[in-house]
């Protein structure tokens, strides 16, 4: 039975994917309605993150963020569902690199490329951007789904302008295998580490936040650069996508220091507008005195 419904759920979703834009936001405008109003979607989820984040605002302050957030987040449901089919062309229109000059910089220092981001505005639609732009070895590193068929889904979606798609715990093998060659890999920086994992809590949004160490780990051990993708929203479905280098020589940084360093330029632009982040994302799941095996 879930074999079925997975099949023709998707089946819907590629059918929807080649509707246009215009149509897309009217199903949007009609999603947000549901999921505010109705079924109230992960609402204490998103209500408890805020209230953690930002003690200082006041409740009306808080609900107008989330409110702002549900209504983006129904934009970025029908954005990804698009993605399924979207065209190479319109990939190229709607997201905007103003440096991409900056990376090309580093290879032809000899050197490769990892570029993180955050959940944080449309990070799929910037990846598949990202996978556009320079013909080297292009990585998409991602923590696989537990329902196959949507995986499936998904590995094709971000892999559709020939980058590789790397599951998180083959990461390592695969950049080790790339050694000799230059290449970009793009990776999500704000996944919560399950508890057997969690090695290190840093600051962030106010409150102790377990983060994985794997950016820190893999720069170091290849030489790496890293780099900050700079999502920005700059209208309905159009995005800029910046590069900010964060360590051009990761090998002389100290421990922790470049994972305090993307985790800070995340919360930085989050900040800066509230509402594109993925607040119902359950992202403090773990604190620091619920680890007792593991030292960080």
């Amino acid at each position: 039975m879930k074999r079925v419904f997975s099949i023709l759920l998707l089946a819907l979703l590629f059918l929807l994917s080649i509707s246009p834009f215009w149509l897309l936001y009217i199903i949007a405008d009609v999603l947000y309605i549901v999921l505010y109003y109705i079924v109230n979607y992960r609402r204490k989820v998103v209500d408890l993150n805020l209230l953690n984040a930002f003690p200082e605002k006041s409740a009306k302050e808080r609900a107008l963020i989330r409110k702002k957030y549900f209504r983006y987040l129904a934009d970025l449901v029908v954005e990804t569902v698009k993605l399924l089919t979207i065209s190479h062309r319109q990939i190229a229109k709607r997201v905007f690199a103003p440096n991409p000059e900056l990376i090309q910089e580093i290879f032809n220092k000899g050197q490769s490329v990892i570029g993180i981001l955050g959940h944080y505005g449309n990070w799929e639609m910037n990846g598949l951007r990202f996978s556009q732009l320079y013909d080297e070895q292009r990585v998409i590193v991602y923590k696989p789904m537990s329902n196959i068929y949507f995986d499936t889904a998904f590995i094709r979606m971000r892999s559709r302008f020939g980058a590789t798609l790397v599951s998180m715990k083959n990461t390592a093998r695969k950049l080790v295998e790339y050694r000799n060659e230059r290449s970009v890999t793009v990776l999500v920086g704000d996944q919560t580490p399950a508890r057997s994992e969690i090695q290190y809590f840093t600051n962030f949004l106010n409150q102790p936040t377990a983060v994985f160490l794997g950016v820190e780990k893999l720069a170091k051990l290849t030489n790496t650069a890293v780099v900050f993708c700079d999502i920005r929203r700059v209208k309905r479905g159009y995005y800029q996508c910046a590069f900010i280098p964060l360590y051009l020589e990761p090998k002389l940084s100290a421990i922790h220091e470049i994972t305090n360093a993307h985790v800070q330029y995340l919360e930085q632009r989050i900040r800066q507008e509230l509402q594109y982040w993925l607040w119902s994302h359950r992202r403090w799941k773990f604190k620091p005195e619920d680890i007792t095996e593991n030292g960080y």
